[in-house]
């Protein structure tokens, strides 16, 4: 089987629930990153075998197989199909596997993996009904905040864990602004007013610890998790240019990194944020490597109290983990989440001349998704 390689990896700034790309529909969304993809890589769009994209909420404007609409609406060639992907929030994660195993099976030469959301636009949760009996008979059905407490339960996680986690997700995002680091991932967006959207929204310079720790739990009265220690509601769009070695070599375009491992798991749907945990276990095996062979990690920020579970079973360094912040300080537009991880993952093993990255999420009713890539330096 041959290798998959990602050519380009961008995304749209994160907005905030309500705040600037309030605006803009989530195929336009991914229909202005597509169009970033193209010029900045001086592709022909025709060349494009199959745009594979994440979305979680799709109903509404995100209904109708959005990832398509969204490659019409960008001018790409009608004759460039597109597919919507959805995992939860492993959706956009998924479509970059699935993009990449067209690549690496010898189906595609060239393929987009993607991801877009507007959690203003389209709730999430607005294509929820009711849930099949037998589930319920089976498991006890908890919102996503009640799970983040029973992961701070099972795995001993205390309140001033979560929140030093969450303060220090903001301080690496708003010092990775600082820094000019996330200028080479993220494209702007134009508005109908002409006017244009150029960095994150969420990311918060002026908080503290002491901000963090004064706040409330919101899903138990003696509960660990606040609004401080869990992901933004978000809107955002992420896309990578993927494809073989002799594509790469016939466009022109360097390598950025070699996909390695991927991995999907289900867990229990009551406890369901664990998933990240076996998911690393597993993308590792696949790809006979230790956790001591990773240089940075992406560890999806849903909850804090998921992350600080993930770094406690696995005894990983924290220096290593959501170097430039997570979700919690840069937001968490579902079903572009996935994509954008491993943007930011492709371009910190770049900037810190690194070799292999590390990409794992939980997902609501119990599932987990990894991705292990190689950097490709100097060549």
């Amino acid at each position: 089987m041959r290798d998959a390689y990602i050519l380009e990896a961008i995304r749209t700034p994160t907005g905030k629930n309500g705040g600037a790309l309030a605006s803009v529909r989530s195929d336009e969304l991914l229909a202005q990153t597509l169009s970033a993809l193209a010029d900045r890589t001086g592709i022909d769009p025709a060349d494009v075998e199959d745009v594979v994209g994440g979305c979680v909420t799709q109903v509404g404007e995100q209904g109708c197989n959005v990832i398509r609409n969204a490659v019409l609406a960008s001018g790409w060639p009608q004759e460039v199909p597109g597919t919507s992907v959805n995992r939860l929030c492993g959706s956009s994660q998924q479509a970059v596997n699935f993009a990449a195993m067209e690549v690496m099976s010898g189906a595609a030469d060239l393929v987009v993996g993607c991801g877009t959301e507007s959690m203003t636009r389209v709730p999430m949760g607005s294509d929820v009904g009711p849930f099949h009996p037998g589930l319920e008979d089976r498991y006890d059905l908890v919102p996503q905040g009640e799970s983040s407490e029973l992961m701070a339960d099972k795995y001993g996680i205390e309140r001033a864990a979560v929140d030093a986690l969450a303060y220090e997700s903001h301080r690496r995002a708003t010092h990775a602004w600082e820094q000019g680091w996330f200028e080479r991932e993220v494209i702007p967006v134009s508005l109908e007013d002409g006017n244009k959207v150029t960095r994150d929204e969420g990311p918060r310079a002026d908080t503290s610890l002491e901000k963090i720790s004064s706040l409330k739990p919101v899903f138990r009265p003696d509960g660990v998790t606040s609004a401080g220690s869990s992901s933004q509601i978000s809107d955002g769009a992420a896309a990578l240019l993927i494809g073989s070695k002799e594509k790469a070599e016939q466009l022109g375009l360097r390598p950025l990194a070699r996909f390695v491992s991927f991995a999907a798991v289900g867990v229990n749907p009551t406890i369901m944020l664990e998933g990240p945990i076996p998911a690393t276990r597993l993308a590792l095996n696949k790809a006979g490597l230790e956790l001591s062979d990773i240089d940075i990690f992406e560890v999806n920020e849903a909850f804090a109290s998921v992350v600080c579970a993930w770094q406690k079973t696995l005894e990983v360094d924290a220096a290593k983990v959501n170097v430039n912040g997570g979700a919690i300080a840069l937001g968490h537009p579902l079903g572009a989440s996935g994509a954008r991880l491993l943007v930011t993952l492709t371009h910190a093993l770049q900037r810190q001349n690194a070799r292999y990255g590390l990409s794992a999420m939980c997902i609501g009713f119990g599932q987990g998704t990894g991705t292990i890539i190689e950097a490709v330096n100097g060549s």
